[in-house]
C-alpha cells in the first residue's frame, strides 16, 4: 500500500510575502515482493522525485540491523540510444577515416 498525500507548505519570499507549494513526499509504505530468486520493492515514483532518482541510476544497497538503504552513486548512466541521440555531428565531423596508405606503409 503506498502512501503518498502531498502536503502544502508556505514558503516566505524576500519581503514578507508567502507562496503556497506542495511537497513531495520521501517516505512510502510497500510490500516486499519475490523477483526471480531476489526479493524487490519498487520505488514510486512521487519518491523517486523526491530522491532525484533516474532510470539507470547506479545506486549502493547497503543492510543493516534496522533495513535497507539506498543511495545514489553518481548521475544515471546513458544508454546507447541516448549518447546516440546527444551525439553532435559538428562538434566531431573534423575526425575522418583514413582511406588511403598514409606514412610508411605508403612505401
Amino acid at each position: 500500500m503506498l502512501r503518498h498525500e502531498c502536503l502544502n507548505v508556505l514558503t516566505r519570499l524576500p519581503g514578507g510575502d508567502t507562496l503556497p507549494y506542495k511537497v513531495m513526499p520521501k517516505t512510502a509504505t510497500l510490500t516486499v515482493q519475490q523477483w526471480g530468486n531476489s526479493l524487490a520493492v519498487r520505488i514510486p515514483a512521487v519518491v523517486a522525485r523526491s530522491a532525484h532518482f533516474a532510470v539507470g541510476q547506479p545506486v549502493e544497497l547497503t543492510a543493516t540491523e534496522s533495513g535497507v538503504t539506498v543511495k545514489a552513486l553518481g548521475p544515471p548512466r546513458l544508454s546507447l540510444a541516448q549518447k546516440l541521440a546527444a551525439f553532435d555531428p559538428v562538434l566531431h565531423s573534423g575526425e575522418a577515416m583514413v582511406t588511403a596508405a598514409v606514412g610508411k606503409e605508403a612505401l
